[in-house]
């Protein structure tokens, strides 16, 4: 059973993640994480709801999270390739300690986002 396209909408602007002081891996990392919960998906997949990532850093991306085992990369066959990555058991596992880490950024949402505006100089000119 083939599951439903990843959405364009699946990762918004004002995202938690990008919020969150807790990271897994890279900037782009969790994300794809996210999108291979639900099964194997293609490069072009991955794209539409991480459009903001250029193809070099997603590949790059890709390759740090199958050299630390959360991946695998498979190649298929054919007069044209094809290649999806999927999670592995061990990526599997990232799944719960992200979903607390979620909870967390979203619980507390307004403390960060406070703590990051105060953070920020104020940009207007006199």
């Amino acid at each position: 059973m083939t599951e439903p396209p990843l959405r364009a909408d699946m990762f918004d602007e004002l995202c938690p993640s990008d919020l969150s002081p807790v990271r897994f891996g890279d900037k782009w990392a969790g994300m794809i994480i996210r999108c291979l919960e639900r099964g194997p998906r293609r490069f072009s997949e991955l794209r539409v709801p991480l459009r903001r990532v250029t193809a070099k850093v997603l590949t790059q991306s890709l390759r740090s999270l199958e050299r630390d085992g959360l991946i695998l990369r498979t190649a298929h066959a054919g007069s044209v390739q094809r290649v999806e990555y999927e999670l592995t058991p061990l990526g599997r596992s990232m799944l719960e300690p992200m979903n607390a880490a979620c909870a967390w950024s979203v619980e507390h949402w307004d403390e960060l986002l406070e703590a990051r505006e105060a953070a920020t100089p104020n940009r207007m000119t006199h």
